[in-house]
Parts: structure tokens; C-alpha cells; sequence
């Protein structure tokens, strides 16, 4: 783990620790997050903390095509109603993304860290998914896209199955799209269940590699989404 100066650069991923601690301080500049982001790492931290900078191993990867949609899930997404949007209110999203769950606990989702994922939503590369029932915002999920990788960072349901809905619509876009991956950082029993794998830090560095080598301009993020219904 090493104190980060005031340039953009990182230490080797390999010089994180056995919880993927990677470096402390630095700040949240655009150029500073994608150049994290396009390396492999990523800020998580609270208020009380300065900045931290992550690259855990393994890593949880989803691949759009190998997404797991149970026979519950897609019965739920078939009945519900929901209709799926993309950047249509990335502000929103990204504020209920924050709001304090588990009986009060605080979040990791700083105002620091919403004021900066809203300056790279301005740029271009920060994006939401939205769930919408009856016209109302009922979940969602944001992240970033670069090259041809995007990285997940939260989500959020207000009602059953509506952030799931999100990672649906998004994952058949970014497939439609020619996607390579989605990062889903951290390994849990819920992505594990939704298909996601953990790919050991190497084989992601690499992958990731391949990814962003991909020009902003040759693979620019839009919403490619099939125009049929979810399921």
C-alpha cells in the first residue's frame, strides 16, 4: 500500500494488500478516477476516511452473455410492468444509490463521490440505469464505461426485483454492443448468483487490458438495448 502523490499515477496491482488495499489519499479528479479505472482500481471509502483505492483479488466479473436470469426472476420481470432507461436521470440514481440502508448505516457513497461520478456523467462516461413502474423511479444502477468494459459501482430497488431489472436491460445493451465485461468488483453470494465469476486479479488485468484498448471514440457508449421487452 503506498501514500499516493499528486500525479495520476498508481502503484502495481500486485502492491495491494491481501484485502486489495492498494493506495490511501490522492482525490477524485476525472483524470485521476479514469486513469484508476482504466488500470483496475477503484476508490471505496467513507466519510470519515481519506480517499482508499482498491483492487481486491479475485475480482467479480460478469460477462453480459452469462448473465443468470432464474425462472422466479424472469416470471417477476415478465409481470411487473417495469420499463428500463438508460441516463435518463443519472442525479437520482446515484443520490438513492446513497441513501443509508441496514437500519441506518451510513454509505460508502460519499457527497465528494456523487459531485465527481456527476462531472463523468457530464464527460460522457458515467451512466445510469433506470426502472421505472407506473412513471416512477423504482431502481436502478450506475457505473462507467470505457472502452469496451463497464464498471458497475451501486444499485438500488425501492420495490422486488427493479435493480435487477436494471442489470438485465443493461446487460442485454452492453452484449448487443460488443461488451467484454462487466466489473462488479467485490466477490459476493448475490453476483455469484446473478452469474457473475471471480477471476483471479491477473487474468482481469488482462482482460481489462484488451478492453480499453478500445478508442473512446471507436467505442463510445450508447444504449443498445434491443427494443422488445426485457424477457
Amino acid at each position: 500500500m503506498a501514500n499516493l502523490p499528486k500525479t495520476y499515477t498508481f502503484p502495481p496491482l500486485a502492491a495491494a494488500s491481501p484485502e486489495g488495499l492498494l493506495a490511501v489519499g490522492g482525490d477524485l479528479n476525472p483524470d485521476r478516477l479514469l486513469s484508476a479505472y482504466r488500470q483496475g482500481i477503484f476508490p471505496w471509502y467513507s466519510d470519515d476516511q481519506p480517499i482508499l483505492w482498491w483492487s481486491p483479488d479475485p475480482r467479480a466479473v460478469l460477462y453480459p452473455s452469462k448473465l443468470h436470469i432464474s425462472k422466479s426472476l424472469r416470471k417477476s420481470l415478465r409481470t411487473r410492468g417495469f420499463e428500463v432507461s438508460a441516463d435518463r436521470a443519472f442525479a437520482l440514481v446515484i443520490a438513492a444509490c446513497a441513501e443509508s440502508r441496514n437500519h441506518g448505516e451510513g454509505t460508502w457513497i460519499t457527497s465528494g463521490m456523487q459531485e465527481a461520478y456527476c462531472t463523468l456523467h457530464r464527460m460522457g462516461y458515467a451512466h445510469s440505469v433506470e426502472t421505472w413502474h407506473n412513471g416512477e423511479l423504482v431502481g436502478g444502477l450506475y457505473g462507467l464505461a470505457i472502452g469496451k468494459a463497464f464498471f458497475g459501482e451501486s444499485m438500488f430497488s425501492r420495490v422486488a426485483d427493479a435493480s435487477k431489472a436494471a442489470l438485465v436491460g443493461l446487460a442485454n445493451s452492453l452484449a448487443a454492443d460488443g461488451y467484454r465485461f462487466i466489473d462488479c468488483q467485490v466477490v459476493s453470494e448475490h453476483l455469484t448468483s446473478l452469474g457473475a465469476e471471480a477471476a483471479p486479479r491477473d487474468r482481469f488485468a488482462a482482460e481489462l487490458n484488451e478492453a480499453v484498448e478500445f478508442s473512446d471514440k471507436a467505442a463510445r457508449w450508447h444504449w443498445a438495448m434491443p427494443a422488445q421487452e426485457l424477457l
